[in-house]
């Protein structure tokens, strides 16, 4: 890896260079703006750009061995602008039959007929978030997810981020273009982000024309139902009720193009295997790739989210699943909820692929704390009942304070300590 200058360090390079040391082209995938490309220079030894060399892409269709000609690795940016591209790197890697020939950055995923022809064994895929408050210097990140998922003790020095400045970190979000620009210019420009997706990425990315006015609309639905596990009739009752009509197949196919290009992600539901008749929720939780989004559908600002502290506490919640996710994937792990029927719902549970799991309750103050550890040992009760085995971690996520978990305790977490 060549280090460049000014690239700031991501927790996905090492993740990144393992699997270069061993496929023939990884595909990084991730929403526009979030750095895929800084990051594809600082391990490719060539590049072709794709969304600004028109040559490139007619050359594609004319002599693609030229596009893939090169140093390996090498960097392919934007290829889903020429989606032929896949069937010649995957036939290049047949050819080299070597490790690390290319990587491939996108910011939307093309259509399933695009890919029918089969990466396995020579393609793998890697996603890309927005920073992680730990990657954009606002974490010190002594307290590890990896060490809490091992069970270790931990602890932190107090965090003093103020909640006036985490509201400014959420309207900021996680865009390393942002990062040492003033505050308002960050939130124009996630507002002209916005603008940009509903006005020309939607269509392209669907292959017809979106309505730009429906798609704000549904985006501000979003937004106001993040981190909530609301329904799609749910969010068509709330775009009519702003005066926009909308059928729920329209809104099925607008989200299925925000996935594809990945500004939604939902958390998925928890689904333990338990002995007991627990009935669990299993609809996703609504959230934007990155808070900033959502403040930027509903054009607040940090004074007005200082104004409205139990929506702040939606949208910080949604900023600590963000981190939480950036983490987790460092980890071979995955973010979920849990929501039961009867009532228990616990903010985030992260799993590791080999079964350990952590939980974690979001709360904006301490005043909260008990609440939230009082449904972090239900849910570990629960579990243990249900055969599932006791968490190696239980902790309440909050903005500041002092940092500490140990044992089978609930501990708390500043979230300007938690870290890969």
């Amino acid at each position: 890896m060549r280090l460049a200058v000014h690239y700031r360090p991501r927790i996905v390079d090492a993740e990144l260079a393992e699997r270069l040391a061993a496929t023939g082209a990884v595909v990084v995938e991730g929403p526009k703006a979030c750095g895929k490309t800084a990051t594809g220079r600082n391990f490719a030894a060539s590049e072709v750009l794709l969304d600004v060399d028109r040559n490139a892409r007619r050359m594609v269709g004319v002599d693609p061995d030229s596009v893939l000609r090169g140093k390996a690795p090498r960097l392919i940016d934007e290829w889903q602008t020429e989606p032929d591209i896949w069937n010649h790197v995957r036939r290049a890697v047949d050819d080299r039959a070597s490790p690390g020939q290319f990587i491939l950055t996108g910011s939307a995923v093309p259509a399933d007929d695009v890919t029918r022809h089969t990466g396995a064994g020579r393609l793998t895929r890697l996603r890309m978030r927005p920073f992680s408050l730990f990657e954009a210097g606002h974490s010190s990140g002594e307290v590890s997810l990896r060490q809490l998922l091992d069970g270790a003790p931990q602890r932190s020095d107090p965090s003093r981020t103020s909640v006036s400045q985490l509201a400014e970190l959420v309207c900021r979000g996680g865009w390393p273009g942002h990062y040492g620009q003033p505050i308002a210019q960050s939130i124009r420009r996630n507002r002209d982000y916005l603008n940009e997706i509903r006005r020309v990425d939607m269509s392209r990315v669907s292959g017809r024309r979106r309505d730009p006015v429906k798609i704000r609309r549904l985006l501000g639905s979003l937004a106001r139902n993040v981190a909530t596990p609301a329904t799609l009739s749910t969010l068509v009752t709330d775009v009519q009720g702003s005066g926009t009509s909308m059928q729920p197949e329209t809104a099925a196919a607008y989200l299925e193009a925000l996935e594809r290009l990945m500004i939604v992600e939902d958390q998925p539901a928890w689904a333990p295997h338990l002995r007991s008749r627990t009935t669990l929720r299993t609809s996703p939780v609504r959230h934007l790739v990155d808070p900033s989004l959502a403040v930027a559908a509903l054009r607040a600002t940090p004074e007005r989210l200082m104004a409205d502290l139990e929506y702040f506490g939606f949208l910080f919640e949604s900023l600590v699943v963000r981190d939480l996710r950036v983490y987790a994937q460092a980890n071979d792990a995955e973010v979920f909820h849990y929501r039961e029927k009867g009532g228990l719902e616990v903010d985030a549970v992260v799993e590791a692929d080999d079964g350990r799991w952590a939980a974690f309750e979001v709360k904006l103050g301490e005043r909260w704390v008990e609440e939230g550890a009082a449904n972090l040992r239900r849910l570990a009760a629960r579990m243990k009942r249900g055969g599932r085995g006791d968490p190696s971690a239980l902790a309440v996520i909050l903005p500041n304070g002092y940092g500490h978990v140990r044992g089978a305790e609930v501990g708390v977490i500043p979230i300007g300590a938690l870290g890969p």
